[in-house]
């Protein structure tokens, strides 16, 4: 077999090359500032400051999720049009195909676009419209999942979810993000319960700010799927056992979390002990445009600050198949397509 101490470029070509999906990515967090700024000038947008302060890379460095947030926010103004959300999905799904993605579920905000003007409707069909492109030419397979914005109200979240009503046969399924400190997860029981007797699946983000309770909160109030990040999950060892006996996966971006100073020291993150645990560990980008790397980076940069294994790498690319919706034939193909790769390399 190979050393696994290989060159970084052997093995990022290793991991570049690792079929994969990509479970927890929000596709505004995808908006790069040269698309930003294009979107901005196209629609006679307010550009945002770092479109036209020199020193704006200094922003993209954050000491919590509200700094993150601000900007975020800040950029989202720019897309307008359904042309401006197919162009954004569209070079995201680019980017994740070129790291090996053969299949992605990504997030999207309308809490972020419908009380700026943008219908709904312009929002869903704009990322469909790409998703279905980036299938028939690039073979990337894809799921929809809305989320709610925590910091807003549940009453906001119902009356965005009956918005989606419409658009179930596009939208999988919904989760929950934005700024978790202070907002549990069981503010928004009522609202997940209407969405699962709707047929949407669910997700949440939970344990990224917020303690190891919020994401028993996630699973026994909101009934979710996965934990998406589920850091703080590593601080109860009977919620890890759970999490490994019950096979959640964990939806968990290493450079997001560093970048966030969740873990600001990337070789103290939990997620190579909670792969050793059992749990469903997966690595996603989150919001790569803004904390320094897409799908393989966040992959590459868990195996240099963890000491990965060749072995441990392909768990997390297989964790990621089975964690997915995708249907189980579909999924069968892939895992094959996995095996056979890794074959081809031991």
């Amino acid at each position: 077999m190979p050393d696994e101490q290989t060159g970084a470029q052997t093995m990022d070509e290793y991991i570049r090359g690792l079929p994969k999906a990509e479970l927890h990515v929000h596709i505004e967090g995808t908006l790069e500032k040269d698309l930003m700024c294009a979107l901005g000038e196209r629609n006679g947008v307010t550009l945002p400051a770092s479109c036209t302060d020199p020193d704006a890379e200094a922003a993209y460095h954050f000491d919590d999720l509200r700094a993150f947030l601000d900007l975020y926010y800040e950029g989202v103004a720019v897309l307008v049009t359904r042309q401006d959300f197919y162009d954004l999905t569209a070079a995201y799904v680019r980017r994740a195909h070129a790291d090996g993605a053969q299949h992605v579920e990504l997030f999207f905000d309308p809490q972020s676009h419908v009380p700026r003007g943008v219908p709904f409707g312009v929002v869903v069909e704009g990322i469909r419209g790409a998703l279905v492109d980036a299938e028939r030419e690039l073979g990337v397979s894809s799921h929809l999942i809305m989320c709610f914005l925590r910091d807003q109200s549940p009453a906001g979240a119902m009356v965005t979810l009956e918005a989606a009503r419409p658009y179930r046969h596009v939208i999988a399924g919904v989760g929950l993000d934005s700024a978790e400190a202070g907002h549990p997860p069981r503010e928004f029981a009522d609202v997940f319960r209407v969405a699962r007797e709707a047929g949407f699946l669910t997700v949440a983000h939970a344990g990224e700010e917020g303690p190891a309770e919020y994401v028993t909160e996630a699973l026994d109030l909101l009934h979710v799927a996965r934990i998406d990040h589920g850091v703080r999950a590593a601080d109860d060892p009977a919620l890890v056992q759970r999490l490994a006996r019950e096979r959640i996966p964990l939806t968990m971006c290493p450079l997001s979390n560093q970048e966030l100073q969740v873990t600001p020291d990337l070789a103290q993150h939990p997620l190579k002990r909670l792969l050793d645990a059992g749990v469903v560990v997966t690595a996603n980008s989150d919001d790569p445009a803004y904390f320094g790397g897409y799908l393989a980076a966040n992959y590459a940069a868990a195996q240099r600050a963890l000491c990965l294994s060749r072995a441990d790498l392909a768990a997390l690319a297989r964790n990621s198949i089975t964690a997915s919706w995708l249907p189980q034939a579909r999924r069968v193909r892939l895992l094959h397509e996995l095996d056979r790769y890794i074959r081809a390399r031991s």
